[in-house]
């Protein structure tokens, strides 16, 4: 009860502006549930005038019925409308907080979970937790209809009334044991449900890469391991609901049977009139659903509980750890920087960075070399703070990176890997979510100083070309033009280069490297390659060994003093 309290408060926010929304939909609940109650009446008097040749009563009782049945469907219409507003909106609420809290996760959090953690919560308890207060209203409707129900039955019979309650417990009974039953194997479910899911993302994503290695057999033959184990868990969840579906429905099969034979002798008897036989009959198939309501209503709460806290745990929990970052927020930066005592892992075994400790000025242009995994594409992970030290610190403009706002470090800093992220929209809007008001102009400008603009030109719909998953369409060396153009949009005053012209041809790279040239001096700029031709001209190139620099100095100081930098530019001569 306690974890449902905080779920109630957790998803209040989310109803807010619909008040008066929620109170019209009370009113026509009640309103349906008046005419539910009167319905049965009117249906016996309308069978009792036809047997007894009471026409004009039962043309007069069927209008008033009618007229009951269209103030019943407007009602519910109206209500279903009010509800479907509602609904659509909080779903969007809930998704979009949701979505805002899975990119304010840390690293070490995302990596230690499959996609599929998250677009199960993403996608699937959203959704239930929006269609949980549909079924709330629902089935109280429901219940409020069948006791509203029962006490008519107590009105016209007391027997009749006991026996139709001792019915219904024994359905609640046998639903709440079910629901109590199935919740467990409910949490066993999304979790198989959570790991299927993210397995099938990464064939997808990972699709021409299957192909290319030959490997479709093999993926397929683990994605039917994941599918069947999955489909048979539900196949066998589902055969214990059937079973306690099937318990239910005999019992309520046996109460009917039984209460038939007791009207009957009441009737025998002259215990009863025929015209109450029929009322309390009519009612009796109306509480039916009782027991049904009960159980849903369970099921609901169930649902909501679940999919709330599984949505609470990644929005406002501990157990998926949120990015942290300090308050303090500079203007403008510069662009210096400094690691000092840098000591970094990602697993406590092993160390990437050793008390690494380096100095770059602002309008600088450093080079990062050394052999791989040796921690180059880790400097620039942790001057972006996509992860924390585990020792030392980092400096902008003198100021502990810890300290910093996001905007500070985030929107000063532009990174352009190797493999680029390049999402499903056109070349256009690509470009335009680091800069959502660039012009025409500017993203021509950007894409030219990236040597892409050609390319571009030549597409059917230019700009507005789609480029499908991760890019998809273009290839490797147009992906990195276009994230390379993403970065000369941006400008941002520190821009870092991991391997970021790999996949380009000589000639093509060394358009870039112009441009890149033409931006030094104006702002810092940090270039990891391992072809060291494309750094030499930098005003000083480290070289990383052991998680720390090893030495420093310019590619012509280096070439003198650096036995192993000279080995790595001889052996890149000879290739």
């Amino acid at each position: 009860m306690k974890e449902f309290k905080r779920n109630i408060r957790f998803t209040m926010p989310y109803f807010k502006g619909h008040g008066l929304r929620m109170f019209l939909i009370v009113i026509f609940t009640i309103v349906i549930l008046g005419l539910r109650i009167l319905t049965p009446i009117l249906s016996a008097k309308v069978i009792v005038g036809l047997t007894e040749n009471l026409l004009d009563q039962v043309i007069i009782i069927a209008l008033i019925l009618y007229a009951t049945d269209v103030i019943w469907n407007i009602s519910w219409y109206f209500q279903r409308q009010l509800y479907q507003k509602i609904y659509t909106d909080v779903f969007s609420k809930v998704q979009n907080s949701l979505g805002s809290a899975i990119l304010k996760l840390n690293n070490d959090t995302l990596d230690a979970n499959s996609s599929g953690v998250f677009i199960q919560r993403l996608t699937g308890d959203t959704s239930n937790i929006s269609v949980a207060f549909e079924r709330f209203l629902s089935e109280i409707a429901g219940i409020f209809t069948s006791i509203g129900t029962l006490v008519a039955i107590f009105i016209v019979n007391i027997n009749t009334g006991i026996y139709t309650v001792i019915a219904l417990g024994v359905s609640v009974l046998i639903s709440y044991f079910r629901v109590k039953e199935l919740n467990k194997e409910d949490k066993n479910l999304r979790k198989l449900n959570e790991k299927t899911t993210g397995f099938i993302g990464e064939l997808v994503r990972g699709s021409r890469d299957i192909k290319m290695l030959n490997s479709e057999e093999s993926f397929l033959k683990e994605l039917k391991v994941k599918v069947d184990h999955n489909n048979n868990e539900r196949f066998r969840v589902r055969t214990k609901d059937r079973r306690f579906w099937l318990a239910e429905m005999i019992s309520k099969d046996t109460f009917d049977e039984f209460l038939i034979i007791y009207l009957v002798y009441l009737i025998m008897t002259g215990g009863i009139t025929i015209t109450n036989a029929l009322v309390i009959r009519n009612y009796q198939q109306r509480t039916t659903g009782f027991a049904d309501s009960i159980g849903y209503l369970i099921e609901a709460f169930k649902d909501f509980n679940l999919s709330c806290t599984r949505i609470f745990n990644i929005v406002d929990s501990e157990e998926f750890a949120k990015e942290e970052f300090g308050t303090e927020h500079l203007d403008s930066v510069e662009g210096n920087f400094e690691f000092k005592n840098v000591s970094f892992g990602y697993s406590k075994k092993h160390k990437v960075l050793n008390n690494l400790s380096f100095k770059v000025d602002a309008n600088t242009t450093v080079g990062f070399v050394g052999k791989s995994g040796e921690g180059k594409s880790t400097i620039f992970s942790l001057l972006c703070k996509m992860y924390d030290v585990d020792k030392g610190e980092i400096l902008i403009d003198g100021v502990n990176i810890n300290k910093l706002d996001k905007d500070s470090i985030r929107s000063n800093i532009t990174i352009i890997s190797q493999d680029p992220y390049i999402f499903n929209l056109s070349i256009k809007d690509n470009l335009k979510l680091v800069k959502a008001n660039a012009t025409f102009k500017e993203m021509r400008e950007a894409c030219k100083m990236a040597c892409l603009d050609d390319f571009i030109e030549s597409l059917p719909d230019k700009y507005n070309t789609i480029v499908g998953e991760g890019g998809v369409n273009l290839s490797g060396g147009q992906r990195q033009r276009l994230a390379i153009a993403r970065a000369f949009l941006q400008k941002t005053e520190i821009i870092l280069f991991d391997e970021a012209t790999s996949a380009l041809d000589n000639e093509t790279q060394a358009s870039i490297q112009k441009a890149i040239h033409n931006l030094q001096k104006d702002y810092t700029i940090l270039i990891i390659a391992h072809r060291l031709s494309t750094i030499k001209n930098c005003d000083k190139i480290l070289l990383i060994s052991d998680g720390k620099v090893k030495d420093e100095g310019t590619h012509e100081v280096l070439l003198k003093k650096s036995k192993m930098y000279k080995e790595l530019y001889e052996s890149e001569i000879e290739k």
